[in-house]
Formats: C-alpha cells, sequence, structure tokens
C-alpha cells in the first residue's frame, strides 16, 4: 500500500489572494487580461523576478511578469521558486520534505529528483517550519498554475547565505527550456512615499545593471536575488525591468509604503526566434525550387501551434501573401505550409519560379488570437480601432476576409480600411457594419531577406 502523499496546506489563502477557487481564478485573469493587445510571443524568460505581497497590493505588477510566460505553456514543466524566509530563521537555503504544495487552484508536485541533486550542497538544507507559513513562494503559484498548466516545483525558502551559494543552487538546477527560475521579493519597506520611489529608482536601476550586492533594505529578496543576479552577470543575460509601483500607487496609504518591480531575463531573443521562422519559411521554398532540404529545426517553441501569414516580396512588390487566422497545428508546420502556398498557390500570382528567388524577400507575421470588438455602431467602432497597430478581420454572410496590421501603411484612414475589407470579403460597399461580426488581433512581424 502506498503512503499518502504529504501536502503543504495553503497558508495564506483568503488572506493575501482570494480562497475560493472561482474568485481566485477569476482574479488572476483580470490582472493577466488587463492589457489585451499583447503582441504575440514566440519566446519566454528564462527567470522572473516577482513581488509577493497581496494580490491587491501587488497583483498587477506580478501579473506583469507572468504575462511573459504566455509561450511557455506546455514547454516549461518544471519551476525553480526561491524567496526569502520571513517567519522562521534559516541557514541556507531551505527545502520542504512534503510531496507536494496546495493552492485553491489544485496541488503543484515537487521534484524530488531536482531536490536530491542538491544533497550534496551544505546550504541546502531541509525544513517544513520554514514553508508551513511562508507566503513569498505561495502567492507565486496561483499564477504560475494559470499560466503554465502542469508543472513540477522545486521551492527554497533562503535564510542566511552568500551569493555564490545561492548561485551555485540555481546553477545545478538552470536546465534547458523546461526550466523556470522566479525569484520572489518586494523593494523597500515603510518608507513615506516620495523617499521610497527615489530609494527603489535607485535599486531598479541596481538589479538592471546586474549588481550582486543588493542590500536587504532595498530588497526583502535580496539574497535570493542577488545569486540569480549573479548567474545572470556569468552568462552575460539582460535583466529587463518589466513594471514597478509601490503600494501608494495601488491599495495603500503614502505615509508608509512597499514597492514593488517585475524583471524578466531571457536567453533567447524574440529577434532570434524570428531569424529561425524566416529560414522555415525560405527552406521550405527552396526545396520545391531547388530539390534542396535545409538542416531540421527542433527548437520546442516551434512545436506549440501558432497562426502565421508568410508575405512575399520580389523587389518591395507584393508577391505573395497567405496565411492561417487560427493556431490549429504546430507553428513550424504552419510557416512551411504558409510559405508554400504563398509562393506557389496565391490565385493572384502565378507560381514562383527559380529566377525570380534572388529578388525575393520574405516576411512572417505571427499572429496573436483575435478578439471580437464589442460595439454599438460604426463611430463607436471607428473609437475602438487602433489604426497602424490592428489587424481586422470582417464576417458577414457567410464571408470572412483580414487585414493584417501592415495594410494601415497603404490605408490609413479608418473608414476607408474598413470599406475596402468589406470588399476583400465580396460585400456590398453599402453593408452596414453593424451587421458584420469584427475581430482584431495584433502581430509580431518578421523580415529577412
Amino acid at each position: 500500500m502506498r503512503p499518502m502523499a504529504s501536502i503543504r496546506p495553503a497558508a495564506v489563502a483568503g488572506m493575501f489572494y482570494p480562497g475560493e477557487p472561482r474568485a481566485l481564478a477569476a482574479e488572476i485573469a483580470r490582472f493577466l487580461g488587463a492589457d489585451d493587445a499583447l503582441a504575440p510571443r514566440l519566446t519566454f524568460p528564462k527567470a522572473l523576478v516577482v513581488p509577493h505581497a497581496g494580490y491587491v497590493y501587488s497583483g498587477a505588477v506580478a501579473a506583469r511578469a507572468y504575462q511573459e510566460l504566455a509561450a511557455a505553456r506546455g514547454i516549461v514543466r518544471r519551476v525553480v521558486l526561491l524567496g526569502p524566509a520571513h517567519r522562521v530563521p534559516v541557514r541556507g537555503l531551505a527545502a520542504p520534505g512534503v510531496d507536494a504544495f496546495e493552492t485553491p487552484l489544485g496541488r503543484v508536485a515537487l521534484d524530488h529528483a531536482a531536490l536530491r541533486s542538491l544533497a550534496d550542497l551544505p546550504q541546502v538544507v531541509r525544513s517544513d517550519p520554514a514553508h508551513a507559513l511562508e507566503h513569498a513562494l505561495e502567492v507565486q503559484l496561483p499564477f504560475l498554475q494559470t499560466v503554465l498548466g502542469e508543472f513540477s516545483l522545486v521551492p527554497l525558502a533562503v535564510g542566511m547565505a552568500g551569493v555564490a551559494e545561492v548561485a551555485e543552487v540555481l546553477e545545478r538546477l538552470w536546465g534547458g527550456a523546461e526550466t523556470l527560475l522566479v525569484i520572489s521579493t518586494d523593494l523597500s519597506h515603510y518608507h513615506a512615499y516620495s523617499e521610497a520611489r527615489r530609494i527603489d529608482a535607485a535599486t531598479l536601476a541596481r538589479i538592471a545593471a546586474r549588481a550582486t550586492d543588493i542590500d536587504h533594505d532595498e530588497a526583502c529578496g535580496a539574497t535570493p536575488l542577488n545569486g540569480l543576479l549573479a548567474c545572470a552577470r556569468k552568462r552575460d543575460i539582460p535583466v529587463r525591468l518589466l513594471a514597478a509601483c509601490n503600494s501608494g500607487d495601488t491599495a495603500g496609504g503614502k505615509d508608509s509604503v512597499v514597492g514593488y518591480s517585475s524583471f524578466a531575463l531571457y536567453e533567447h531573443s524574440e529577434a532570434q526566434s524570428g531569424a529561425a521562422l524566416i529560414a522555415v519559411a525560405r527552406a521550405a521554398i527552396e526545396e520545391r525550387l531547388f530539390a534542396k532540404a535545409g538542416p531540421p529545426l527542433e527548437a520546442p517553441w516551434l512545436q506549440r501551434p501558432g497562426a502565421s501569414f508568410v508575405t512575399l516580396l520580389k523587389d518591395g512588390e507584393l508577391r505573395g501573401c497567405i496565411g492561417s487566422l487560427e493556431a490549429t497545428r504546430p507553428l513550424v508546420q504552419d510557416v512551411t505550409e504558409n510559405a508554400l502556398a504563398a509562393a506557389f498557390r496565391d490565385p493572384r500570382f502565378p507560381e514562383l519560379v527559380a529566377a525570380e528567388w534572388p529578388q525575393c524577400q520574405v516576411e512572417i507575421s505571427l499572429l496573436s488570437v483575435a478578439k471580437p470588438i464589442a460595439f454599438t455602431d460604426e463611430a463607436d467602432l471607428l473609437r475602438q480601432i487602433r489604426a497602424g497597430e490592428d489587424g481586422l478581420i470582417l464576417e458577414a454572410r457567410g464571408r470572412r476576409a483580414t487585414f493584417l496590421p501592415q495594410v494601415w501603411q497603404g490605408v490609413p484612414d479608418k473608414r476607408a480600411f474598413l470599406g475596402q475589407l468589406l470588399r476583400k470579403a465580396g460585400l456590398p460597399a453599402d453593408t452596414r457594419l453593424e451587421s458584420c461580426t469584427i475581430s482584431r488581433y495584433r502581430v509580431m512581424k518578421f523580415d529577412g531577406g
């Protein structure tokens, strides 16, 4: 008979964040959806720095970091989560002895194999009391459960430890794309609003510069933070500020405030991933033109569902453009098929021939999920449309058409843009827009030779 799993129950549910599952899910969705115009992402951070106050105070700042994980679901399978030990003194980094942590959204299993891999490090100790009431790690879990789905956890409550001791643990657990590192820390505590802003501004600059001597008066999680920054310095990974504020900006008074910030550390840039997509498209076309197969690309993010448009330009003029509005197949397959369709099956152009290829450029647009626009009349619709930014999909009478945001360059007027979209859909020019379903999306565009 298998022994019952030991669980670390939620300690601050109902205090730092809602204790009822539906209310918690709704609150996190509200935070994560605060900016519905975020462009699609190909990559995601290797590490995040996030605050750990009650959600009413720091939830929006934390959510800004977790929004960066939009492309991580299904790839990140392990989270290494470090934060300060607030309640129980600890020498070193304390691991719990339980099998799982629980929140109102469910249980997160611990990665015992990863914890065993630290067994020979003297700075790693076992302490269930250090975790029993600790909020700094717990408040991150509902966000992680929401954005990542299923993952295993390596939770470490950090007490007295040197920079090198923390960095050694992080380096051992660094892993690949399957591993995300999260450091939980707030900034300064209990200064007047203007003084806190001055102190925190200096701290934010030092974090971005990868200083490794952040003091606990500047950040309560300075010990794990300094360890991460040492790794970032060693690996030459930039540290990007995402958001910052203090409790006086959110739900508290201004006489005595706590500062919050979020940072992301990317090992690979979006530009590098975009170059890989361009290579996929070019390889597909060249294999058809020249029977020349390119090297396979096996990055995990290429296997995630994605929606793309592939545009061919010949001497700067359109030579083909075909794409997908919904993510129904792996991105690598979507780009491959759309590249072939743009080159050889766009009904507006003859099939591409080898002699043209040296004059052609490839452009790839990665689409976000399209969201319907709720509007009352044409004037309301025009107010909501963001010229130059929104791609639009118009549907009516069984017909559908779309314009990528790039089309705004040639048609900057909103009414003219919609008029041409009606014509593209094969609908009469006098079609009432109120009778149409109009959705918008954003794109991330990559240009290549």
